[in-house]
């Protein structure tokens, strides 16, 4: 069996349709409108140009090599021309389409649309989708109608566009939108399950470690002179893996609840948010004697809870990753760029560097510092759950950006955040 398409893949291979849909339309358009003062035509002298004052002969040799059916007819509906690609398309020589009915060719449920176009189209240019009749199925076809007024009378000129190309591409779309639908709905589901999931994290899974914490640290504290040997030592790790527990089982809920639709962006000052998290940070960074530097960060629309936990989780870890004989310095700077490739046009976008002159890591574990619980350190030397940079750019990506990170080990990192300023979506 062949493995399924992933989400991505679908949307692009639907971009990519809808693409090919736009062109032959536009190229069909084209044709049938006489958007062209001349034509180059490839014959086995070369290229040649035509222009619409070439001779009649070359007009009729144009007609007969084009790669639409071309047919005209009288007043009765009688083909007086066809050329050879309408006479392939139906299955029979030239000579005997010459004479029959136009009608004749169309499948019997069309017959009351060409009727229309038929009679309408004497009096004002029309265009209508028919099937017609082919050599071995029917075949979907574009009529363009217009009337002629020749030097034996008036007559009907009508140029069949096969649509083929175009109906598979329409069925290929839909099949793709409703692959696209089954996804979303797998995806519901599997974001329900996450909530689920969340909510046994955030209740049945923390009464019973509270417990566990709440008797342990009672044992520790009213008899820990009445333990022996490794009892005390035993003691101490069970609290602190009780504590790390509780910690992952928050990160965790925190990481879920990211999987809600709650894409209310507001205009909201940066240089606010980070001088709220510097508040919560002011004793760790008077301890460590950190120098923090705040860039003139703009304001742009952004979830200002997720947001200001973006900042809290960068700057909690180049505080908490600092070197142990060097006091922190972290620098958050701003700059505004112009994505140029965007699929609406230019678009304005802001990017705001977090650097800091910490331990660092090697460059070889730049993409998976964003996984779930990816630690490059020991638990036992750092405390946390890895989490922290897999919330960070869940957030970054629900806002519709970027986050990169450049490091070597001993040598600080650099984060950089790339957000819209403005969204579509409502204020």
């Amino acid at each position: 069996m062949k493995e399924g398409k992933t989400y991505e893949q679908l949307l692009e291979e639907n971009r990519i349709l809808h693409d090919q849909l736009e062109e032959a339309t536009e190229t069909i358009t084209a044709i049938r409108t006489g958007q062209v003062d001349a034509l180059v035509v490839n014959g086995a002298d070369g290229h040649q140009l035509y222009t619409l004052k070439t001779a009649d002969q070359t007009y009729r040799v144009f007609i007969e090599k084009m790669n639409e059916g071309a047919v005209t007819l009288n007043r009765d509906g009688v083909i007086l021309y066809c050329n050879s690609k309408f006479a392939s398309t139906v299955g029979l020589p030239l000579y005997k389409v010459i004479g029959l009915s136009f009608r004749s060719f169309i499948a019997k449920e069309y017959l009351e649309i060409y009727n229309s176009i038929f009679e309408d189209g004497w009096i004002a240019d029309g265009k209508a989708e028919v099937f017609i009749i082919g050599e071995e199925r029917q075949i979907p076809f574009q009529l363009s109608v217009t009337t002629l007024d020749l030097d034996e009378g008036f007559s009907m000129s009508v140029i069949l566009t096969d649509l083929t190309f175009q109906k598979d591409i329409e069925k290929l779309l839909i099949l793709n939108n409703q692959k696209l639908a089954e996804t979303n709905v797998e995806l519901e589901k599997s974001n329900h399950d996450l909530q689920q999931f969340a909510s046994v994290a955030s209740h049945d899974l923390q009464e019973p470690l509270r417990k566990i914490l709440i008797f342990a640290t009672l044992l520790r504290d009213k008899h820990a002179l009445e333990l022996s040997g490794d009892g005390p030592l035993f003691l101490d790790k069970i609290i602190a893996s009780s504590n790390r527990m509780k910690t992952m089982i928050f990160d965790i809920l925190s990481y879920s609840r990211l999987a809600a639709n709650n894409d209310n962006f507001v205009k909201t000052d940066l240089r606010e948010v980070v001088s709220e998290v510097l508040e919560d940070y002011e004793i760790v960074i008077a301890e460590k004697k950190a120098l923090v530097t705040v860039g003139n960060l703009p304001t742009i629309e952004v979830n200002r809870g997720q947001i200001r936990q973006v900042f809290q989780n960068l700057i909690s870890n180049a505080l908490k990753f600092a070197k142990p004989d060097e006091p922190p310095v972290i620098k958050i700077e701003p700059k505004i760029v112009f994505d140029e490739h965007t699929e609406s046009g230019n678009k304005e976008q802001c990017t705001i560097t977090v650097t800091d002159n910490g331990i660092g890591f090697d460059d070889l574990y730049v993409e998976k510092i964003f996984s779930l619980f990816q630690r490059l350190n020991t638990k036992d030397k750092y405390e946390g759950s890895g989490i922290g940079l897999a919330i960070t750019k869940k957030i970054i990506d629900k806002h519709y950006g970027k986050i990169a990170a450049v490091s070597k080990e001993g040598e600080g990192a650099e984060f950089t955040i790339t957000l819209p300023v403005r969204h579509n979506k409502n204020i």
